[in-house]
């Protein structure tokens, strides 16, 4: 795989295999971010577990102390007073079954995150072939399916971070902004660590966290040191 320019000399910064200290690598992820807009800080986490196996999924959500930096368009699906609550909790937009329908029909997906409570599940679940693969399709495990839509509002707008595993094993997600500096970013990514390994699965056998990886959107990975706790 070819790189530009400015990454091959973000990548001169970064001694080869090292292991950093976690202030260091977000420091230097800061300092390779030299994009001409606010890059995202992100966070790779190869697990020892097996994404094949029912009882070895990883899934769940955190909310980060200083948020992500990004504005979520909240979508809830809800009816009566629960549709009222979500207005009042400023969800961007709120509706019915024909929320569902304009998205079977048109396609619409002007949303980040949808929330709904359990009462609706059965009319959501008719565009789970479309919210499924686009990592929309509301969920308990990720407080998505709640009765207390308010609180869910509050969390996503506060800086909610859904994560899942993936087919490889590694989990991926945005901690931050470049913007953040490297007091906010320790904050959050020691926050998002501490819930993944909370939700390690009583299945994994071995060494759980393998290893962790932090980058910016156009920049190159560094290593970082993981001591079990």
């Amino acid at each position: 795989m070819k790189h530009g320019k400015n990454h091959v000399n973000a990548s001169k910064k970064i001694e080869a295999g090292k292991l950093y200290e976690v202030a260091d690598a977000l420091s230097l992820a800061i300092e390779t971010a030299t994009a001409k807009f606010d890059e995202t800080i992100e966070i790779h986490v190869r697990l020892g577990v097996d994404p094949r196996s029912a009882d070895q999924q990883v899934r769940g959500s955190v909310v980060l102390p200083n948020g992500t930096g990004k504005t979520v368009k909240v979508l809830v699906i809800a009816k009566g007073d629960k549709a009222d609550a979500a207005k009042e909790a400023g969800a961007d937009i709120v509706g019915g079954e024909e929320i569902v329908d304009k998205i079977m029909k048109e396609g619409w997906l002007d949303f980040d995150t949808c929330i709904t409570t359990p009462d609706m599940m059965g009319v959501v679940g008719r565009c789970a072939r479309v919210l499924g693969p686009r990592g929309l399709m509301p969920n308990p495990k990720s407080g998505t399916v709640t009765m207390d839509v308010a609180k869910a509002i509050k969390d996503i707008k506060a800086g909610k971070v859904e994560y899942r595993v993936d087919k490889f094993g590694i989990v991926h997600a945005a901690i931050g902004k470049k913007s953040f500096g490297t007091e906010k970013l320790v904050e959050n990514y020691e926050t998002f660590v501490e819930a993944i390994v909370k939700a390690k699965p009583q299945a994994a056998k071995g060494q759980y966290i393998k290893s962790i990886n932090v980058a910016s959107t156009m920049g190159p990975g560094i290593k970082v040191i993981y001591r079990v706790k």
